[in-house]
């Protein structure tokens, strides 16, 4: 991700963290903001071993789409990593579930996983 695209996109667009009904929709963080959010909600939320997971996935993550050019995939990129961020932050991760629609996306094996 370029990061003048990535400051851009982040500071030119908006996300709702819901339904399109709800009041003003949320702006994007630019990526490494966003980036350091994550891994400070890792350090106060998550145990040891889930700290260390979760570190080295979005670690690994970041690294992937570091070169991403394609607007869409970038504004799609950080708006689940903001609102995987926001539920981290309000305890909301402990009790909840993933959507079905999220499900459906997923490859076939990696479905499988998380129905087991």
């Amino acid at each position: 991700m370029r990061p003048s695209l990535a400051l851009r996109l982040a500071s030119s667009s908006s996300i709702s963290s819901g339904s399109a009904l709800r009041q003003t929709p949320m702006a994007l963080l630019p990526p490494i903001p966003l980036y350091r959010r994550i891994l400070r909600a890792h350090r106060k939320k998550l145990p040891t071993g889930l700290r260390f997971l979760g570190d080295s996935y979005v670690k690994s993550e970041f690294r992937a789409h570091r070169n991403v050019e394609n607007p869409i995939h970038i504004i799609g990129f950080l708006t689940e990593w903001q609102l995987y961020a926001q539920q981290l932050e309000g305890d909301s991760w402990a009790e909840g579930k993933l959507d079905k629609a999220k499900i459906d996306k997923m490859s076939g094996k990696l479905s499988k996983l998380t129905r087991v």
